[in-house]
């Protein structure tokens, strides 16, 4: 009886076929002649870090320990592809190779490559086309339950997955045995083969020691040595698509968002629920008539066909933006800004008219808007970001507007003090609640206090009431309708002001005002006027040129900050970046600055 002879190409190799064949018994007293060409490039593949390449060279040791009781001799011919070559491997050249290897030894062609199939039947060499079957359900599916968040598996250690709604995730343990290497290689493999068959699902990332899959709505990311210290593989799903309505959003905002092109910055910590509501916005102004595209990596956004996902481009984002530009969207969606270069693409996309969300981390609303500053101009945040939504357990929490304008600063007082401020106010409220300018060198974000209660509004009892378990005798002089003096003895002062000050910070949050403390016994020491004035890293304090070479004290109210002795021409300079030189600018900028000389 004639052997048959049969020639694998690298697909075959990868996908593990004749293995399976003579596993099953369907071949067997047979010649399988492996071509140099295919064994070269499965070894260039490997060398790269490549899963395909290590998945090939063990198909082939596998195919010789199982075909030698079943009288299956291998061999290796052919020519050894050069480099070139090898490098060509995308454009057809290594299976224009092995078909001549097949062609050469009157052999079968075995491949699952429908190109290469086609190709060898145009050249008359006889075709094995050997179709997969569909996988229908993986291993990995074992793993998740309807709430399952993500599945977290690594060799030698115990399976664990996320578990419950946003807010309420806990993590728990799937089993008692540690998971084996060879499970999570099944495991890959699997994936990697539904990736292939399966519409919509793709390799997103492929590196040495890194692997992302796109299976689906489910995100696959695969790490092994020398990137990690072992073998892992996360799995991540959203456990339910939800819809704008969910979130309830304030009929103001979608109003807002619907009818003028926005920077929306979609803010939160991970696994707060912005991706999920990333794609319930898309999804709401696509139905409001928007074209909408998203940039992602990996494309995770649950969206509808109508939404198209894009990629970066040759690995830049800039030229998808490029692409982006003649395609005319109404809104894009960047999930997620993370990386300088991502923040000039999104602000480029802004300023050319597009409107644009990006998903972002964070964990407070400001701090999404303070990952901008430095990145780009101060002034140009607002054209760049008019909106913040910070979500939070799956909620919206907040929701702020910026914008631009000439002022001076809350708590500066001096007319020459006015410059470019970025307002950051509450969207409902219209409460101011940060403003964002340059001090001296440095760009700063400061928190707006709202304006206190009246004093007229308080009795005087009251605040008597309060102060007098300090001393009975207590003096109280009403300065302002928000501040207040209370004179106490000087053995009740560091009581009243307590350790750093938390006495009668607690006080002043209970009365609402700002209370500075006084001995009742006169002093050597009286309060001076003063100025200011910023120079480069320094904030530079003036009194009178008369005090020169004296030792004044400087206090915020009634906290001692330091004792410094006056410079020539009545200058004392502090650097702005110290501890002393940040108090010193906190109670400038707060109106609580006292000196006393």
């Amino acid at each position: 009886m004639k052997r048959q002879k049969i020639v694998p190409d690298t697909s075959v190799l990868i996908d593990g076929v004749l293995s399976r064949l003579i596993q099953k018994g369907k071949l067997k007293d047979a010649d399988i002649i492996i071509p140099k060409a295919a064994i070269d490039e499965l070894q260039a593949q490997a060398a790269r870090g490549k899963d395909t390449g290590f998945r090939g060279l063990e198909e082939i040791k596998l195919i010789r320990k199982l075909g030698e009781p079943k009288g299956i001799r291998i061999s290796f011919k052919g020519e050894r592809p050069t480099l070139e070559e090898i490098q060509l491997a995308k454009k057809g050249r290594i299976d224009a190779l092995i078909r001549d290897v097949a062609a050469q030894e009157g052999a079968v062609l075995y491949t699952s490559d429908y190109v290469q199939a086609l190709v060898g039947e145009a050249e008359q060499v006889k075709i094995e086309y050997v179709q997969k079957p569909p996988l229908e359900r993986i291993t990995l599916d074992e793993f998740f339950k309807p709430l399952t968040q993500s599945v977290h598996l690594k060799t030698g250690v115990l399976p664990l997955a996320k578990v419950g709604k946003p807010g309420e995730v806990k993590l728990v343990q799937l089993r008692k045995e540690p998971m084996k290497e060879e499970e999570i290689r099944n495991i890959i493999n699997e994936v990697l083969e539904k990736a292939r068959q399966e519409e919509g699902s793709f390799v997103e990332i492929s590196k040495a020691g890194a692997l992302v899959v796109q299976l689906g709505n489910t995100r696959i990311s695969i790490a092994e040595p020398p990137f990690s210290d072992g073998l892992e593989l996360t799995a991540v799903r959203p456990i339910a698509k939800v819809t704008l309505e969910d979130y309830k959003l304030h009929e103001e905002l979608k109003k807002r968002i619907v009818d003028r092109s926005s920077g929306i910055l979609i803010a939160g910590p991970p696994g707060s629920g912005k991706t999920s509501f990333a794609s319930a916005l898309a999804e709401f102004l696509h139905s409001q008539g928007k074209i909408v595209k998203t940039f992602e990596q990996p494309r995770d956004l649950q969206v509808g066909p109508e939404i198209t996902e894009y990629a970066p481009l040759e690995g830049d984002w800039t030229k998808t933006a490029d692409i982006l530009l003649l395609v005319r969207p109404d809104y894009t969606i960047f999930d997620e800004v993370r990386k300088t270069h991502d923040f000039r693409v999104f602000g480029d996309m802004r300023l050319a008219g597009v409107g644009m969300i990006g998903v972002i981390h964070s964990t407070t609303p400001v701090s999404a808007i303070q990952r901008f500053i430095g990145r780009v101009e101060l002034g140009i945040i607002p054209a760049i970001v008019d909106l913040v939504i910070f979500i939070e357990a799956g909620k919206i929490k907040k929701v702020y507007e910026l914008g631009l304008t000439v002022k001076i600063p809350t708590g500066m007082k001096e007319a020459d003090l006015a410059r470019p401020v970025v307002e950051v106010r509450d969207f409902e409220t219209k409460e101011l609640e940060y403003e964002i300018y340059t001090f001296g060198e440095e760009n700063v974000i400061m928190p707006v206090k709202q304006k206190l209660s009246p004093i007229k509004e308080l009795a005087k009892e009251r605040i008597y009431e309060e102060v007098s378990r300090f001393d009975p005798k207590a003096e109280i002089d009403v300065v302002s309708d928000e501040q207040i003096v209370v004179r106490v003895r000087t053995d009740a002062i560091p009581k009243l002001i307590g350790k750093k000050g938390k006495t009668i910070e607690k006080l002043e949050k209970k009365l609402g005002l700002r209370i500075q403390v006084e001995p009742k016994e006169p002093t050597l020491k009286h309060e001076i006027p003063w100025d200011w004035e910023e120079s480069g890293a320094y904030v530079i304090l003036r009194v009178n040129p008369e005090l020169t070479g004296q030792q004044i004290d400087v206090y915020r109210d009634g906290e001692y900050l330091f004792s410094p002795f006056v410079s020539k021409k009545g200058r004392i300079r502090i650097r702005k970046k110290t501890e002393t030189g940040r108090k010193v600018m906190s109670a400038i900028l707060s109106g609580r600055l006292k000196i006393r000389a």
